[in-house]
């Protein structure tokens, strides 16, 4: 009998410690608030004060940023086709919330100077708002991340292929002297040059840049009322496979629906393009056409709490014959919403080296 009793005396001891033995295991320990005097371990200590056996980690930085990532779709077209690739790449790859807003580029500018937002201009010409832009960059408020396109040059001299197939020299200056009378049109015996309407800045530059390379004797200029007469001049030649000799600017569809071939206008020279923008100058020297800075704008905000979302727009540079033939597509009937779809499904090989290494692994 006294066995027996000892027996139960002993099991009632033993199963609450065994009990709570079995839940310590499944509670989640928080961590002792600041000041705690119980004798209690510290986070970070072992409760003999040595050093924890694994090192506490901080949490992961986020891609994206604590905010929605905002782009600035502005009013004409390859800007609105780069904001929603944009959109989509981040969304996709990153995972981040974002917002896709209508813009202006001096409001936007202006924006992101005082507020943050938009957090991206992915096609800012800054030289058109050089007050706006210089501000913001001196209040450290934003931030340039990259180039929008691949090339730097955006306007030039053209001629169709089939023109350079037959005289592969008129590709250069001394190649259109010795043919100038092949690009003739009428009895005048000279050849015709296609420049930009006479109430454009480039109408000037084009008529002095044809006296600073000798050519001013040899071509008569032809400035069309506006951009639809340029258009269907340079249409209609093409489609008579007659040669032709223009001025013409990227990105533009125009350049994707026919094949053309640029001219070697030489080198950039600040001086002498500067002087070819002038009715006054008096002598004008050779240069190439002046480079235009278009560039991805970011918030100073993105670089500090998105910087991958930032060195991804280092990277993401389009070419402009990419652009040109998503113009193209988007004459045709497309929406910037189907061009972009369209780009982010079959273009891979362009747009996938801006992900970077982490996000192009996942």
């Amino acid at each position: 009998m006294l066995v027996r009793l000892l027996t139960l005396f002993l099991l009632v001891l033993l199963v609450p410690a065994s009990g709570a033995a079995a839940q310590e295991g499944s509670v989640q320990v928080l961590p002792a608030p600041e000041g705690v005097s119980s004798g209690e371990a510290l986070p970070g200590t072992s409760g003999d004060g040595t050093e924890p056996d694994e090192p506490v980690v901080a949490p992961p930085m986020r891609p994206c940023g604590t905010q929605p990532i905002t782009i600035a779709r502005m009013q004409w077209p390859s800007s609105a086709i780069l904001a929603e690739i944009h959109a989509r790449l981040l969304k996709a790859n990153f995972g981040c919330e974002v917002r896709v807003q209508e813009g202006e580029m001096a409001s936007a500018g202006s924006s992101m100077g005082t507020t943050g937002q938009p957090a991206v201009v992915p096609e800012m010409w800054i030289a058109r708002i050089a007050d706006i832009w210089n501000a913001a960059t001196k209040a450290q408020k934003v931030r340039q991340a990259g180039n929008s396109y691949a090339e730097a040059a955006f306007e030039g001299w053209f001629v169709p292929d089939y023109v350079a197939a037959q005289w592969p020299e008129v590709t250069t200056i001394e190649g259109l002297k010795a043919h100038a009378r092949d690009f003739a049109a009428g009895g005048s015996g000279k050849g015709q040059f296609v420049s930009c309407p006479v109430d454009w800045g480039c109408s000037v530059v084009n008529r002095n840049l044809l006296r600073a390379n000798g050519l001013d004797g040899l071509f008569e200029i032809v400035e069309p009322a506006n951009r639809f007469e340029l258009d269907t001049l340079i249409a209609e030649a093409v489609s008579r496979k007659e040669p032709i000799l223009f001025y013409y600017w990227q990105p533009n569809a125009i350049l994707a629906q026919f094949a053309f071939r640029p001219v070697e206008l030489g080198p950039y020279n600040k001086d002498n393009f500067a002087c070819l923008g002038r009715t006054t100058c008096g002598g004008p020297l050779p240069t190439g056409f002046a480079p235009d800075p278009v560039i991805v704008a970011l918030s100073e905000w993105v670089f500090l709490d998105a910087p991958q979302v930032a060195a991804y727009f280092g990277r993401a540079r389009m070419p402009l014959a990419e652009m040109n033939a998503m113009l193209q597509a988007l004459s045709d009937g497309g929406t910037p919403e189907q061009v972009a779809d369209s780009f982010v499904a079959t273009r891979q090989e362009v747009w996938r080296p801006w992900l970077g290494a982490a996000a192009a692994a996942q």
